[in-house]
């Protein structure tokens, strides 16, 4: 084979990668924002304790999901009181499952044992899954009622100690509850 001949196969190697991933990334970022009402795509993804989240597993509950990462200074603002959000709604039946987009793994565990995480901290590192959810922002927390669907769509960090946020969980979980009222 002469140097041209290998040349032009490297070129059509080339192009053929660079397509391959311009269909992946269109197809990722194609993906519409999952919107209120409709049904929360399933899902099973790893956790750090060498576990599994899957909302599957939380038929029939509310499941609060929220997609964020270390370096994102908005989720590390919020993550406290997200945490005694948790702690919170453990009690009332409600399940919290964050998702991390986070690649470095070690930094990771780091800032899960550094702010005392006791929620289940999923694994999303190709962002696969924010993808299917079409999050493009984050923090980005979905609360998604007994039923599958989502309930709301909060985009950025909030202050989730704050009385409408848990009022309205605790109504989604409790409706017998809301409509004695």
């Amino acid at each position: 084979m002469n140097k041209r001949n290998v040349i032009l196969i490297l070129v059509a190697a080339l192009i053929s990668i660079g397509a391959a991933e311009w269909e992946w990334a269109s197809r990722r970022w194609a993906a519409q924002p999952v919107a209120i009402g409709e049904s929360a795509p399933g899902f099973e993804r790893p956790t750090l304790d060498r576990g599994k989240a899957s909302l599957r597993d939380h038929d029939g509950e509310v499941v609060v999901l929220n997609f964020w990462a270390t370096w994102c200074p908005p989720c590390v603002e919020e993550a406290p009181s997200f945490e005694t959000f948790a702690e919170q709604m453990r009690a009332e039946g409600v399940a919290v499952i964050s998702v991390s987009v986070d690649q470095d793994t070690a930094a990771l565990e780091k800032f899960v044992a550094d702010h005392h995480l006791t929620f289940p901290v999923a694994r999303d590192p190709d962002q696969v899954l924010a993808g299917r959810y079409g999050t493009f922002q984050f923090p980005e927390t979905y609360i998604v009622d007994r039923h599958g669907r989502v309930a709301d769509k909060i985009i950025g960090a909030i202050d989730w100690q704050d009385p409408r946020i848990i009022d309205f969980v605790r109504e989604l979980a409790h409706p017998s509850k809301r409509a004695a009222k």
